[in-house]
């Protein structure tokens, strides 16, 4: 029999699972960049430890005059420390001290002993931005945070019908799958 006779063979009905499996692990490429995002922020708010990880802070004092009223404070401030950024305002604290308001920073001045502690701030990059796409802070972010929150959705569901077998979810998954759903219940509940 001549090959060039044969008639076509038909494509094979693909199974629902080989398309499970298909968009499975091509949305799965897709989201890793965004899943890495979502996971370093989401570890780092985990441990804020009260300050904003996409912020440095570094502490320090000066020493001016004791005394000094707001006016003469600013220009202290100015003459002592000119590599440091400006005092933008003042704001009375207490009968002896002043709240010191700079572009970055903020302190607070004891005008009994003339000392100035001051925090100052800068921002970490790439944190700033990875947290601000955590908290949605970006115009227009909110349709891409809702693909990857469908994403997951879907890669949740379709990973539970990828293995077959004694691993599926028919026998032993089903074991992890309560597991798993059991984790959040029961924190929930001893909370």
């Amino acid at each position: 029999m001549n090959p060039s006779t044969n008639p076509p063979r038909p494509r094979p009905r693909r199974s629902l699972g080989f398309w499970l499996r298909t968009l499975h692990r091509d949305v799965g490429f897709v989201v890793v960049g965004l899943c890495l995002v979502y996971g370093i922020s989401g570890i780092l708010l985990n441990h804020l430890d009260g300050s904003d990880p996409a912020f440095s802070t570094t502490q320090s004092t000066a020493t001016l005059a004791a005394g000094l009223n707001p006016d003469d404070l600013k220009e202290a401030w100015t003459a002592n420390a000119p590599d440091l950024p400006p005092i933008v305002r003042t704001a009375p604290a207490d009968e002896s001290h002043t709240k010191l308001f700079f572009r970055g920073g903020l302190g607070v001045y004891n005008a009994q002993t003339g000392t100035v502690d001051y925090e100052l701030y800068s921002r970490r990059h790439f944190v700033y931005w990875i947290n601000r796409l955590h908290y949605n802070k970006l115009e227009g972010w909110s349709i891409v945070g809702d693909l990857f929150a469908g994403s997951l959705i879907f890669l949740a569901i379709s990973g539970l019908f990828i293995t077959k077998g004694k691993h599926g979810i028919a026998r032993r998954g089903k074991y992890y799958l309560i597991a798993g759903l059991l984790i959040p219940i029961i924190y929930v509940l001893i909370s």
